[in-house]
């Protein structure tokens, strides 16, 4: 694989356009045309080998040493272009901070301290209200070394501010460790599944050897990285009844003593996010839309790019708790509308959006269409596993399993449901009692995974066994199926869809009546 072709195909069709004419500007009179023409080979349809590229550009006679010194002034451009790209497209308070402090840099250089020492102050001033602790370090940095100046504030003073900074820095830092350890962790056991891991060991372990318990409470970016810590082991333990009046007591805690500011709004976005989808996972779904509203809100006050990252992800959430207030048509329009446009998604955005639409599409009743959104997923169920997690796969084989169901094809379904006895009954085998331990069914936490799974084999092998009395029963009485309030939403779809079958009613009505029970 050609790293440099794979980085250029990432280019939009403007981008590359504007970085063909960046080219044409940059390259010199001596062999500027050959950084333009292997640029165009590398981006055309078909990949060439080295030595099919060597050809082209060397018909002659073949050159290797300056083909890899082109690839070399090649990658300088592209370099030099996205530096650039990045700069103009970048708003954020940081960018501007930087970009005084070079400023101020030069002025010194040129002699001109007493305007240098005014850049000095407004970058300051900046990254203190936006809390950009790193580039404010290095503006007390710089201070200090022009401290000299008659231009410049006491140095103590700047000292004093300069130790303030670094000990707000150092909270953060920490704190990003402790969110990256943490995910690194959960990330780990996501993949073997729900696994018997002490999450809420491993979380005050963390927060403690990074000296973190009361840290939140300072600031909103603190407490956005300190919630998200907190919502990592949330997912794990699935208690989101008891996250959700959590984090809405921390955000309307921070919203009433120190409230947000314009440079502080995408990690007001990331609490509100995070609000929002553990009030959606707890049932509580007006609450939720009424934060993403607001969110929504203040993603369209700002710039075009500046919040890119949060809209797929607020439409998602909305688009999901739309379809428990009975507006299951408005989450389908939104989500054809996301997949309209999905250059602008990432790749596990686009795979989300197509697994959501199958269960709007299906609670619809429109299982063909929800067929195809199934199939549109393109992804093996080896690689859902590595990438997204055991639970993704299961989640988008169960859906599988009952849209055969419904387009009258029971075997499919049935090998569906095979593969993923198997798969369970493999990675979590049953584990017989011993003196220091009880025995754990086949399984493991998935075990009333398999309860269920064994319902359906029955349905579809004795289709009229839904109208049986000790079936229906049975169904009504999953073991810790849907027992506890804090158990998985999708879960519950799933659930629905076979008492729905016993109960002889649409699945759609059935699912809001257990949703909002």
């Amino acid at each position: 694989m050609d790293d440099l072709r794979t980085t250029l195909l990432t280019l939009s069709p403007d981008e590359r356009r504007d970085f063909g004419v960046f080219i044409q500007r940059q390259r010199r009179k001596a062999g500027g045309r050959q950084d333009s023409r292997l640029y165009e080979l590398l981006v055309q349809a078909k990949e060439l080998k080295s030595a099919q590229l060597i050809a082209k550009l060397y018909p002659d006679e073949p050159n290797p040493v300056a083909y890899y010194a082109l690839r070399k002034r090649l990658m300088r451009h592209l370099t030099d272009y996205l530096l650039l790209r990045q700069r103009q497209l970048d708003t954020t308070a940081a960018a501007t901070v930087r970009g005084q402090l070079t400023l101020a840099q030069y002025l010194f250089e040129a002699g001109i301290p007493r305007l240098a020492w005014s850049t000095l102050r407004k970058a300051e001033k900046l990254a203190h209200e936006n809390e950009q602790y790193e580039p404010l370090n290095a503006v007390y940095n710089l201070q200090i070394q022009h401290a000299d100046s008659p231009h410049a504030a006491p140095l103590e003073d700047i000292i004093a501010r300069y130790r303030l900074n670094k000990k707000a820095a150092g909270e953060e830092e920490r704190a990003n460790i402790a969110d990256s350890l943490l995910r690194q962790r959960l990330r780990q056991a996501r993949v073997r599944g729900r696994a018997a891991v002490p999450i809420d060991d491993i979380l005050q372990n963390i927060l403690t050897e990074y000296d973190l318990q009361e840290a939140f409470a300072r600031s909103p970016s603190l407490l956005s990285r300190l919630m998200s810590i907190a919502r990592n082991a949330m997912l794990v333990r699935r208690d989101f009844a008891s996250f959700a009046p959590f984090i809405e007591r921390c955000y309307k805690l921070m919203e009433r003593r120190h409230g947000f500011a314009p440079a502080q709004r995408g990690h007001q976005l990331k609490l509100l996010y995070m609000l929002a989808h553990a009030l959606y996972r707890s049932r509580r779904f007006a609450a939720s839309v009424q934060y993403l509203e607001q969110g929504q809100a203040i993603m369209a006050a700002g710039p075009g790019r500046q919040f890119s990252e949060f809209g797929p992800r607020f439409t998602f959430l909305l688009a999901a708790n739309y379809a428990f207030l009975r507006r299951n048509a408005e989450s389908i329009a939104l989500l054809e509308g996301v997949l309209r446009n999905a250059k602008a998604l990432t790749p596990a955005d686009d795979l989300t959006a197509r697994f959501q639409l199958t269960f709007h599409y299906f609670a619809e009743g429109k299982v063909a269409k929800a067929n195809q959104a199934l199939l549109s997923l393109a992804r093996t169920d080896h690689w859902l596993e590595q990438h997204l997690g055991l639970e993704w796969m299961l989640n988008r084989n169960i859906g599988e399993m009952i849209i055969q169901v419904e387009l009258g094809n029971p075997e499919l379904a049935l090998s569906r449901l095979r593969m993923m006895e198997r798969t369970l009954r493999e990675q979590f085998p049953a584990v017989p009692a011993t003196e220091a331990a009880e025995a754990v069914p086949a399984g493991g936490p998935y075990q009333p995974v398999l309860v269920y799974l064994n319902l359906v084999r029955e349905l579809i092998e004795a289709p009229d066994a839904a109208h049986d009395r000790d079936f229906g029963n049975r169904v009504a009485h999953v073991p810790a199926f849907i027992s506890e309030e804090r158990e998985d939403i999708q879960v519950i779809s799933f659930y629905s869809w076979l008492r729905a079958r016993t109960l002889g009613r649409p699945y759609y009505e059935v699912l809001l009546e257990i949703a909002n029970a």
